[in-house]
């Protein structure tokens, strides 16, 4: 499949939550954390994907692609933020559109909320880039000819998670719809051999934690020995730096901190994208750019802004990204 995020299975297969404890934490420089432990989240998203996956997600684009990056949203009863990114992402055509944690405040209402939202806009993406054969009752995607079961589809999104997240039992509300807080896939370009690397992170405590940070160490999940990467993706919620004094420095322990841009740095990373401190930060140490955006949500921004990143890399190998402007106002 060309063009499209493809796998042989889909996201939206039901997964016994694990069930954890609510009693909340705070960090050192006084961010609520919640409940859940970064362990058991990337356990049981490692565990997902040995259940329900005879492959990892994976992908192939011909020529220029771009994707789109939001952080923060912190939804609630108003979706229509969320619907604006959506549907700029569907104009523009973008390959994947991925958000930086803190999707929705935690209550189940707003996840209901929220659960909508994408599924209305998975009706679009839908319609837009597939026909339906009444006669084989399939879908088949309009650009590669492939068929394939509704269900099968794979909306494009996807998100990290954030502290606000997991607060108040909130993983049992996220993972019911992502079902994963750590995943990575890659982006093969066309006939040239070379790969894009997208590598999602949990940071949602403040911390990678033993698991991941032995994941990390073992090569991620994915096995990409022989795959010549190109570019190198890494998103993630806790920032790894302070955008100026009156913002939250990093909650990552300093001796983690060091290691992750180590790791971030040996991967050969071309953009690394945080969210959490609702600011706006761009910065380039050992030759890795790290973008942390400010927040989209309508309660925090409530006026106009470019909240938004769109990342365009082209065939013969450029990487530029821009702002993108988000021009909802909400209703006083």
């Amino acid at each position: 499949m060309k063009n499209r995020i493809n796998t042989v299975q889909t996201f939206l297969l039901s997964m016994a939550v694990i069930a954890l404890t609510s009693c909340e934490k705070v960090s050192p420089t006084g961010i609520l954390i919640g409940g859940s432990g970064t362990d058991d989240r990337v356990e049981m998203s490692v565990l997902y994907y040995k259940m329900h996956y005879n492959e990892v997600l994976d992908g192939e684009v011909d020529g220029d692609y771009s994707f789109l990056v939001g952080a923060d949203s912190h939804l609630t009863e108003d979706t229509c933020r969320m619907a604006e990114m959506l549907q700029n992402g569907l104009d523009h055509d973008d390959l994947l559109l991925t958000h930086l944690g803190d999707i929705a405040d935690t209550k189940a209402e707003y996840y209901i909320n929220l659960e909508n939202t994408l599924a209305t806009f998975r009706e679009k993406y839908i319609s837009k880039h597939y026909t339906y054969d009444e006669e084989r009752e399939v879908y088949v995607e309009i650009e590669s000819g492939d068929a394939v079961k509704k269900e099968d589809i794979i909306y494009p999104f996807f998100p990290v998670v954030g502290n606000h997240d997991i607060t108040h039992n909130g993983w049992a509300l996220y993972s019911n719809i992502f079902h994963s807080s750590f995943y990575e896939f890659t982006v093969k370009i066309g006939d040239t051999g070379l790969y894009d690397h997208f590598i999602f992170l949990d940071s949602a405590n403040g911390t990678l934690g033993d698991y991941q940070t032995d994941l990390i160490d073992l090569g991620l999940w994915l096995d990409v020995e022989g795959k010549t990467i190109r570019n190198t993706f890494v998103f993630t919620h806790s920032n790894l730096f302070r955008p100026s004094s009156n913002q939250f420095s990093s909650t990552f322990p300093r001796e983690e901190l060091y290691y992750l841009l180590n790791k971030v740095s040996e991967w050969n990373t071309t953009i690394m994208f945080c969210g959490h401190v609702h600011a706006w930060d761009d910065r380039v140490v050992n030759g890795v750019r790290y973008l942390t955006l400010d927040s989209m949500s309508e309660q925090n921004s409530p006026e106009p802004g470019d909240y938004l990143v769109r990342v365009t890399c082209s065939k013969d190998g450029e990487v530029k990204y821009e702002k993108v402007h988000m021009n909802y106002t909400p209703k006083k």
